[in-house]
């Protein structure tokens, strides 16, 4: 094979020469196929996405895989190797929207969603011969020839059944609920998705005085470092069971939590001190009038969840903007103010502040503000806020409906079967993972976007019947079709069949799913089980083991242990090694939004 040792080395002439050794000879396949099929070890490839160049990440990751593998190779254990594609969901919308030059959901209404997923699919192996090119030159042996691709028909159909089976045991539900919402792409995000977005910012933190109805010169104080919230304000809470004090500072009255006090400038007298729970609804001026409330608003209420660990001992409560402030709304029967729009813009019923997205708006409205002398102080704060963790918008707090995973139901599961795992290193299962887990919440499934597995849920527009379909045969009997068909929008919107409860039409909801459930499927749709694969889908599966980096623990670690546990009551994986960031010489995690990445192939 290789010419006699002359004394010189070059190092890119044996590299070539070992890989057209191992392609001519198609070693990699001898690897598999030379040992015994009934002692597998099983490995899952997680997805890339190909619409983007693979980085120096990818090159540390795909080696210690092929360490592993190869090591159970030499061991004597047939290692099946798939290669995966992750083809769906915001990373390759917005790259699509960047080529075409359109931004936001209207504009891709307007050039048409046929067109627009068809480009999403011809985008998504825009880099595959960098990836393949790569992945061959770094000797990472994967059968690039057959992979699994989360577009294909038969991909999705194993999603439909796992999303069928979750629907049959009542696991799916419609919830009205606060979601954290991008504005930018118009559709919510589920926690975990949130989880790997945080950046740190500067924000206002303001403290403003709201003034009591029936006593003058009398005012709560109240911080908040989201002033655009204070338009669709209705409440304020008090904790029952903290102290307040009401003081004399600067000509006038000020109420505040007495361990908050610290948050005055100046001189103060107290004058009288009270239990939250005797400061309860208490009427107040509204600071803001643009839209009037349709329930009675604007008076005080107490929760337990205000805290007197920050600002003044005293929420201000939107509804429409927080979990808490829902929540309060919900149990005082608030009414709720929901002034901005589906792009994060004041609609035009604010009139100073209309067509503005409202993190820009906050400038403004401190300064009104204080031109009507009831901005106490202003300041900035340096704090972790969370970001669309594809397009890099600030999130918002949206109270909207959404189709949930009631996640929360096997949380006790997911939290013994992960003790199983071996997780190298250790603490980042039982600690960074093990914490998420413990703080559970229901998975947001449904996206309000074009390129994803449509949610396979059909509403009678009648009788509002709800059924879920599991397969391509189900729903071609249901719709009486004989022909197959694109599973994708818009083609899948088209189907429709009768309600079988009344003479009403069963029409699909428009929502596409969380592009991570795609990727959590892959044990199962990768071998399109349980339409195929049955005899012997206990050989492939669980994972004997698994490899990413750290941030997956809320991502595909995540999604996998969630279908595993649900579906077969164990993890989907028996080992997890977690791999480190890579950093760039300034100890910042290497991204293409920072501009900061090393080209592997140099």
């Amino acid at each position: 094979m290789f010419k006699e040792f002359t004394g010189q080395f070059n190092q890119q002439q044996v590299e070539q020469e070992i890989l057209k050794f191992w392609d001519d000879n198609q070693i990699f396949r001898k690897s598999v196929e030379t040992r015994d099929q009934n002692r597998n070890y099983v490995f899952y490839e997680g997805p890339p996405t190909a619409n983007g160049t693979p980085g120096i990440h990818h090159v540390i990751s795909r080696t210690i895989k092929d360490f592993v593998c190869r090591y159970q190779t030499m061991r004597g254990y047939r290692v099946e190797r798939k290669a995966g594609w992750d083809t769906h969901g915001l990373p390759v919308e917005i790259e699509v929207e960047k080529e075409l030059g359109i931004d936001g959901k209207e504009q891709v209404l307007e050039y048409g969603i046929d067109k627009f997923n068809q480009k999403c699919k011809e985008s998504v192996f825009r880099y595959k011969k960098e990836w393949d090119d790569l992945t061959r030159k770094i000797g990472f042996w994967v059968d690039l020839e057959n992979p699994y691709i989360t577009y294909e028909n038969s991909y999705i159909e194993s999603v439909w059944w796992i999303l069928k089976e979750f629907w049959k045991r009542d696991f799916i539900y419609r919830g009205f609920k606060i979601l954290p919402y991008c504005p930018r792409c118009e559709t919510p995000l589920s926690s975990h998705e949130v989880a790997q977005g945080y950046e740190d910012v500067e924000d206002p933190s303001i403290y403003v005085k709201i003034k009591l109805k029936n006593e003058p010169d009398t005012y709560f104080l109240v911080w908040t470092t989201t002033p655009w919230t204070l338009i669709s304000n209705v409440a304020l809470a008090f904790n029952p069971d903290l102290d307040y004090v009401k003081v004399s500072h600067r000509g006038q009255k000020i109420i505040l939590a007495s361990q908050r006090i610290s948050a005055l400038h100046g001189s103060f007298e107290i004058l009288e001190n009270y239990k939250g729970s005797e400061l309860a609804f208490l009427d107040y001026e509204p600071l803001f009038t643009f839209i009037k409330p349709t329930k009675k608003a604007y008076y005080t209420i107490l929760g337990d969840f205000v805290t007197s660990e920050e600002g003044t001992g005293i929420v201000h409560i939107a509804p429409a903007f927080g979990d808490d402030d829902y929540q309060a709304g919900l149990k005082y029967d608030l009414p709720m103010i929901h002034p901005v729009d589906k792009s994060g813009k004041f609609v035009d019923e604010i009139t100073q502040f209309k067509g503005k997205f409202v993190k820009d708006a906050d400038a403004e409205i401190v300064a009104d503000l204080d031109s009507r002398e009831l901005l106490y102080l202003s300041e900035k704060i340096t704090h972790s806020y969370p970001h669309c963790w594809r397009c890099d918008s600030p999130l918002l707090y949206y109270a909207r409906n959404s189709w949930y995973i009631r996640t929360t139901a096997i949380k006790e599961q997911l939290i013994e079967a992960n003790k199983k795992i071996d997780w190298y290193p250790r603490e980042v299962g039982l600690g960074r993972f093990g914490e998420w887990l413990e703080n559970n919440v229901d998975w947001s499934l449904s996206r309000d976007r074009f390129w994803g597995t449509p949610l396979n849920i059909w509403v009678c527009d009648t009788c509002e019947e709800i059924e879920s379909i599991a397969s391509l045969e189900e729903l071609k009997k249901r719709a009486n079709i004989t022909a197959d068909i694109d599973l994708h929008k818009p083609y899948i919107d088209e189907v429709t069949f009768p309600c079988s409860k009344c003479s009403g039409v069963m029409r699909r909801v428009p929502e596409v799913i969380d592009c991570w459930f795609d990727s959590g499927a892959m044990p199962y749709a990768q071998y399109h089980f349980p339409f195929q694969h049955k005899d012997d889908f206990d050989s492939l599966f669980p994972a004997d083991f698994i490899s990413e980096g750290v941030d997956q623990t809320r991502g595909w670690f995540y999604s996998m242990l969630v279908l595993g546990v649900f579906l077969f009551g164990k993890s989907s994986y028996k080992s997890c090694l977690s791999i480190e960031l890579i950093l760039d010489k300034e100890g910042q995690k290497m991204s293409k939004s920072r501009g900061n990445t090393v080209n592997p192939f140099k």
